[in-house]
């Protein structure tokens, strides 16, 4: 996978869902600007679950 930008956790949920890596971020975006939960907490809790190989 070579969308990685920072920590490839959006690529690798795009590529697991069959969605594009550019909706991925701008929901993750809207997620934070929104204050939907805690995005960011769950961001990198999401990048210690996720194999290695993205």
């Amino acid at each position: 996978m070579t969308k990685r930008q920072f920590l490839g956790v959006c690529a690798w949920l795009a590529d697991k869902f069959g969605l594009d890596v550019g909706g991925m971020r701008i929901l993750f975006i809207a997620a934070v600007i929104l204050g939907l939960g805690s995005p960011i907490l769950i961001y990198f809790i999401l990048y210690l679950v996720k194999p290695s190989e993205y």
